[in-house]
């Protein structure tokens, strides 16, 4: 009897993840996905008031996995305790490894599994990829809904024959020169994988999906053990409009904290938002979002201070303390240079929108 193959989707709280979870029970309801959020205990409450409509939209439990289920206080608090009142930092991340990427691997033990992952067309990353052979990521976004660790492997000059063969048993009937001769030119410093990756997809994206599927046939992947997999004919590409569309029609909404908020500073009007999900201290976010939590969360604000001030010389952000930060005029500043850089960015149809894509800056592993 062939091992069962779990699928599993993580939910960060954050819009792609959502939309995800949305997407794949709409499109793929025959698969029996788990979904499971890791909860740090410092979300905002948006976060968790977005896990109750999914739940009630999935007509699913969200699995809410903790890193330290056993002790009195939150899972950041216990492992904060542990770490002498050290606190986390873009050098150190500590709650990555300890408060998200144990306990999905906890709850992953040595199953084979399928993790779906909301890394969108628009966007040049790969997200999370985990070490563990029995964990295989998929890109239901993405125009290449396979990680770089598997294209990588598939398009090595070594199995160019190999590939070149399956293309042929699985496509006899087919015009297949212009493939052939892709596949045929080897990687080199002036052919990239990438370059042969975009040539293939080009030239066919269903046929490419399941290539790689007929290949995986040969290797230990999770997808090995699977006769057959939806996902081979999916031709969509979304990007971030998409997804906030998808929030919407779907009824589940949009996370309250990335809705902009207008903003004055002399004279000048600005607009911010909080651009991911997570803890309302994490460390990657930019210094208007801080504002952004001084101003909407000063609860939440004064909190994050109260670690500070636990320990002398730690900060969360690596050159000024929240303390100074909210000094009436170092936020007047602030604003400012937000202002500006929101306008030089859109006068460039080259720039990024410095709010709105500064997630794929943070921490791939909170699954945003």
């Amino acid at each position: 009897m062939s091992k069962k193959v779990r699928h599993v989707l993580g939910i960060s709280g954050g819009k792609d993840s959502a939309a995800l979870a949305i997407y794949m029970h709409n499109n793929y309801p025959e698969l029996d996905i788990e979904y499971y959020t890791c909860d740090t205990g410092k979300e905002l409450n948006e976060t968790y008031e977005l896990i109750d409509r999914l739940e009630a939209y999935l007509g699913k439990t969200i699995i809410k996995l903790k890193a330290s289920p056993d002790s009195s206080i939150d899972p950041f608090d216990h492992h904060y305790n542990v770490f002498g009142n050290y606190l986390p930092s873009s050098n150190i991340r500590w709650c990555t490894k300890y408060l998200k990427l144990y306990p999905f691997e906890n709850f992953i033990g040595d199953d084979h599994v399928i993790s779906y992952v909301g890394i969108r067309g628009d966007e040049d990353r790969e997200g999370y990829i985990s070490k563990k052979p029995n964990i295989q990521s998929i890109f239901p976004f993405r125009k290449n809904i396979w990680s770089e660790d598997v294209i990588s492997k598939l398009l090595k000059n070594d199995n160019i024959k190999a590939v070149d063969e399956i293309y042929k048993f699985l496509f006899s009937t087919n015009d297949l020169s212009r493939i052939i001769e892709i596949i045929q030119q080897p990687i080199s410093s002036r052919f990239s994988v990438q370059q042969k990756l975009h040539f293939l997809l080009e030239n066919g994206i269903q046929e490419f999906n399941k290539v790689v599927f007929e290949f995986l046939k040969t290797t230990k992947y999770p997808l090995a053990l699977e006769q057959s997999f939806d996902l081979l004919d999916n031709e969509d590409v979304l990007i971030r409009e998409d997804i906030f569309n998808i929030l919407r029609t779907s009824g589940v909404g949009v996370p309250q904290y990335y809705e902009k908020i207008k903003f004055e500073v002399e004279g000048k009007i600005g607009e911010y938002a909080r651009s991911r999900s997570g803890c309302y201290f994490c460390f990657f976010q930019q210094k208007i979002e801080w504002v952004w939590l001084y101003e909407q969360h000063p609860d939440l604000f004064e909190k994050a201070i109260e670690y500070e001030n636990e320990k002398e010389g730690f900060t969360w952000n690596q050159n000024e303390s929240l303390l100074q930060l909210s000094n009436p005029k170092r936020i007047g500043e602030i604003k400012k240079d937000f202002i500006n850089r929101s306008d030089k960015t859109a006068k460039s149809p080259y720039l990024l929108n410095i709010l709105d894509d500064a997630e794929a800056e943070g921490c791939a592993a909170c699954f945003i």
